[in-house]
């Protein structure tokens, strides 16, 4: 099962409705396919939405929370906690079909939510890559591959891919993402400060520094050290892209200076890079690099809105009214038409 990372070192830039589109789009379009998501974030805003929006998906992410063991990726750490260099192989446990709670999504949808409670058991995790045996920080590191195997194996299935939305901030959460995945997907949004999430990002996971003799992370250094393989770039997207023309000028000045920084890292290190489809040649020149990992997410104003709202996967909408908190929204065919066809070339993109 390819799993992907969605992530940058920056919040705001739409990772957990990201994965909530991505992640309901690709079990739509494999349905023979049992599709997982896995929610890292403690604020659990994709496992939100997937499980039916900003009402019903707190109220069932509470309900799940309540159940004991909690039926959520805190459950499952804290297990791990107990027994952090031994695989309990309860992984299985704590995985829930997203269709049984939310009608509008893929039946071949499956979800292990996220838990405020991971921010109370972060220092417990950190604490266990410590003591122990010599290879303690990778076998910890391990936890979230262990998961996924785990489900894979009490599904039988070999086939399928996994999405895990992450914490933006660099927090041991992240490093474990880091470690199960084999390929990255990173958002970022047209501003400055996006710019700098990325370039704190390639130092964080690759050591690629624009000061020569800058500190290394200690992600980078003991991946290299104990041979955990870290994702490769899968693709980098601009997500919620204004069209307004008189901002679009200053946008687009980003999102090239963005490119740019991403582009050099190609030219002189391509091995971080994930060439796809399968089979394909490396891209030679600025356009074909664009072409396979450069993509644009417009943003569709209130239909966004609406669709991470009430839990719709925005495939799905169709013009008209829908409530949300109390009130009947209008989403209007023009802002579908802008973000729909986004979401399928990307989903078309990933394999």
């Amino acid at each position: 099962m390819a799993t992907y990372a969605i992530w940058n070192n920056k919040g705001g830039v739409g990772k957990s409705y990201l994965t909530f589109q991505i992640a309901s789009e690709y079990a739509r379009t494999h349905r023979e396919q049992k599709v997982l998501v896995i929610d890292l974030c403690p604020q659990a805003n994709a496992s939100g939405m997937l499980l039916g929006g900003m009402a019903a998906g707190e109220q069932r992410l509470d309900l799940l929370s309540s159940r004991t063991p909690r039926q959520t990726i805190s459950g499952y750490v804290e297990d791990r906690i107990s027994s952090p260099y031994v695989n309990p192989k309860t992984g299985a446990m704590f995985v829930i079909n997203v269709g049984e709670h939310n009608a509008r999504a893929p039946k071949n949808l499956y979800l292990v939510t996220g838990d405020e409670q991971l921010e109370i058991q972060a220092s417990r995790v950190r604490g266990a890559t410590l003591p122990g045996p010599t290879e303690a920080w990778r076998m910890v590191h391990t936890w979230i591959s262990d998961l996924i195997e785990d489900i894979k194996n009490s599904w039988n299935q070999s086939n399928g891919a996994v999405f895990i939305d992450c914490n933006p901030s660099f927090t041991i959460y992240t490093e474990l993402a880091m470690s199960a995945s084999d390929r990255l997907i990173i958002p970022f949004s047209a501003d400055g400060s996006s710019k700098r999430a990325v370039r704190a990002l390639l130092a964080l996971l690759y050591g690629i520094t624009r000061v020569p003799g800058t500190q290394q992370s200690e992600f980078f250094l003991n991946s290299d050290r104990f041979r955990l393989a870290t994702p490769r770039i899968y693709c980098y997207i601009g997500n919620r892209l204004t069209q307004y023309i008189k901002s679009a000028k200053a946008f687009r000045s980003v999102v090239t200076e963005i490119g740019n920084e991403i582009w050099a890292v190609w030219k002189s290190n391509p091995n971080v890079f994930y060439v796809h489809p399968a089979g394909a040649a490396s891209p030679l020149n600025r356009s074909a690099f664009n072409e396979m990992f450069q993509f644009e997410i417009v943003d569709a104003n209130t239909a966004s809105v609406v669709s991470s709202s009430l839990g719709i996967p925005i495939i799905d909408m169709a013009a008209g009214l829908y409530p949300v908190a109390g009130k009947s929204v209008m989403v209007n065919q023009q802002q579908l038409w802008k973000q729909q066809p986004n979401i399928k070339e990307l989903v078309e993109a990933i394999e």
